[in-house]
């Protein structure tokens, strides 16, 4: 195939929702479908659900799938990389999913798979915020909490496997049970949803009135935009158990600061798109409190640019890289 007409798909497939997306062989988005993820479905609904999300974004594009180079595709929890499996994705409840095969076999083009958090992290290390720099960190606190690791071009992982779990980091002893059985992982303590349960419950106390006002005390209805507008609106107590959350991110960022020495943290999803302020200010004072002190002032930690494109840019990018080291 002509690389001046090639098409590239990014897909990112989120704990609450898919996004697929047709790219030309610059990279630019000419059409995308989004879906909710229903994960609760199983995973032979899910693959299904993916598969006619490309489809229907490949419609909106005017694309035929014969003109696919390749799918990238990010996905929650670690990921055989060679195989193409998602061995563990613990919000969708998929385990051992040979998703490569099952795509390869539908689309006749070549598939990567990797975690979303990778992908992500890619993204903006090729195109956004990390454009430039040697190495970056990313995490992505969102329905869980994902991490990723870019280091001179190259996505750091194990001998086949995804890496880099940083939502499964134990924060404190004294944490509730995570989903992947262990306990104070650092999903619990700052995730979404686990913020989102504590609003609601400080709203039903009465300490957070703004909560109460326009949403009540539903957890699915406590969303990030929603916790943007009580902090704005006054309600003391959601900023502080957001800030709580971003601490504890910060104490993980320092493990990994430690380890690593990254150039660059990026602090990306929902969460942070809607408080930035917050987020990059909190979890940069806790990593430089809770880092070797000769390291606290060898990074800078920077919100994410791309949104929701940083993930499928970055796993259309990273499928792009492999199949041309392929050829």
């Amino acid at each position: 195939m002509d690389q001046d007409q090639e098409h590239w798909i990014g897909f990112d497939l989120g704990g609450t929702k898919m996004l697929g997306v047709v790219l030309n062989s610059e990279l630019q988005a000419v059409g995308k479908k989004r879906k909710k993820t229903r994960g609760y479905e199983g995973a032979e609904s899910g693959v299904s659900r993916i598969i006619q999300t490309v489809r229907q974004a490949l419609n909106d594009a005017k694309v035929s799938p014969k003109q696919l180079a390749g799918i990238g595709i990010g996905c929650p929890g670690p990921i055989d990389l060679a195989q193409g499996v998602v061995l563990d994705a613990v919000n969708l409840s998929w385990q051992n999913v040979p998703l490569k095969a099952l795509l390869e076999e539908e689309f006749q083009c070549p598939v990567s798979v990797l975690n979303d958090v990778d992908s992500g992290v890619y993204g903006e290390y090729c195109f956004g915020a990390a454009k430039d720099c040697r190495s970056a960190l990313g995490v992505f606190p969102g329905t869980g909490i994902g991490g990723g690791c870019v280091y001179n071009g190259q996505i750091v992982h194990g001998g086949t496997f995804s890496c880099f779990e940083i939502g499964h980091v134990q924060v404190t002893r004294e944490g509730k049970k995570c989903g992947c059985g262990l306990r104070g992982c650092l999903e619990t303590e700052a995730s979404r949803l686990t913020i989102a349960a504590e609003v609601a419950k400080a709203a039903y106390r009465g300490e957070a009135p703004h909560i109460m006002e326009t949403v009540g005390t539903t957890v699915a209805d406590i969303r990030s935009g929603v916790l943007a507008e009580a902090v704005k609106a006054g309600d003391v107590v959601v900023e502080q158990i957001i800030r709580r959350a971003a601490n504890f991110i910060g104490i993980a960022v320092a493990n990994a600061i430690n380890l690593l020495g990254p150039d660059v943290i990026i602090l990306g999803g929902g969460l942070v798109e809607a408080m930035p302020e917050i987020f990059v200010e909190s979890v940069e004072a806790s990593a430089k409190a809770n880092v070797l002190p000769s390291f606290a002032n060898e990074f800078k930690t920077v919100a994410a640019e791309l949104g929701d494109d940083a993930c499928v840019l970055g796993a259309a990018a990273w499928a792009r890289e492999q199949a041309r080291g392929r050829s």
